[in-house]
């Protein structure tokens, strides 16, 4: 069933980071402030938001023209500085494009040709910019690719590698290892600190060609889903605020809303095995028969 977070208080005899530590949270998903900016830059850094997610191609020169024919007269220093603040980048294959930490070790993609069998076969995880009435922070999620189930996030005002370990660990803790954990080569995932707690469960590490934002194509869809179904809608104004309303989506993500690649099911439905009759066409399981154990690679995680 779907996760149910406790309440946390300053009201409490004990203090905010005691708290968090008796409940299992991360200190980092709980009372951050947000990141603040000047109110035209947290304008701007809304609308190119909105557009990349209908234009994920548009780089520096694409957005300062839709700016611009949006009334804002900015130039492309602004938006550069913007954009790499939020996280955002063109999408499309070029060489130097990720900024990955040089002396970090990049692993190569395994998911190519692969056929996703069963839950717990791929994992993957993934950074969002989320934008508030008076600043922004970033959300990270862990997503089970078979079910599309959410398995943790966490929230943070800056992207450091912290509030990433701290929703993988609370992944692996609740629900077991994966056979394969797919990133992009962001410096959060290549960090000897992330992917050594993934080696040390003994898990395959995959990695996003360079540009290809496409190759973890399934938790780019919830960021979509997350800012048009809650975020733009109904846009928070305190860091306790937006943990409250992405508490209450997840939950209805996971539980309520049907999700288009399974049909009448949810993605908690195809996680748990709840579902009745044939549940996920493409693979012809049925419900209540356990899916078949996938085998792990046989070089698992070797560096390119």
């Amino acid at each position: 069933m779907a996760r149910k977070r406790a309440i946390i208080t300053a009201d409490a005899p004990i203090s905010i980071s005691r708290q968090c530590e008796l409940l299992g949270l991360s200190r980092s998903s709980w009372y951050y402030e947000p990141a603040t900016e000047s109110e035209l830059n947290l304008t701007l850094m809304r609308l190119m938001d909105e557009q990349y997610l209908h234009t994920p191609f548009y780089g520096v020169g694409q957005m300062r023209s839709y700016l611009r024919r949006s009334g804002y007269e900015v130039n492309e220093k602004r938006v550069r500085r913007l954009l790499r603040l939020m996280g955002l980048e063109a999408v499309y294959p070029r060489p130097n494009l990720s900024r990955a930490n040089k002396e970090h070790t990049v692993y190569p993609y395994l998911l190519r040709g692969i056929d996703i069998s069963s839950v717990n076969h791929v994992w993957s995880t993934d950074i969002t910019y989320i934008p508030m009435q008076r600043g922004f922070m970033y959300l990270v999620a862990v997503m089970d690719w078979y079910s599309r189930y959410i398995l943790s996030w966490e929230l943070s005002n800056s992207m450091e590698t912290g509030f990433c370990i701290a929703a993988l660990e609370r992944a692996l803790e609740q629900y077991g290892p994966p056979v394969i954990f797919n990133t992009d080569q962001g410096s959060q995932f290549t960090s000897d600190a992330f992917t050594g707690v993934l080696k040390n469960q003994g898990i395959a590490i995959s990695m996003d060609g360079k540009g290809r934002a496409t190759d973890n194509v399934f938790i780019e869809r919830v960021w979509r889903s997350v800012k048009y179904e809650y975020v733009y809608l109904n846009m928070p104004s305190t860091g306790a605020e937006l943990y409250g309303g992405l508490n209450s989506y997840f939950d209805f993500y996971n539980c309520e809303r049907p999700h288009s690649s399974h049909g009448i099911h949810t993605p908690e439905e195809i996680y748990f095995k709840k579902a009745e009759g044939r549940i996920i066409q493409r693979s012809g399981e049925l419900a209540g028969v356990p899916p078949p154990t996938p085998r792990k690679p046989s070089t698992p995680g070797e560096p390119l």
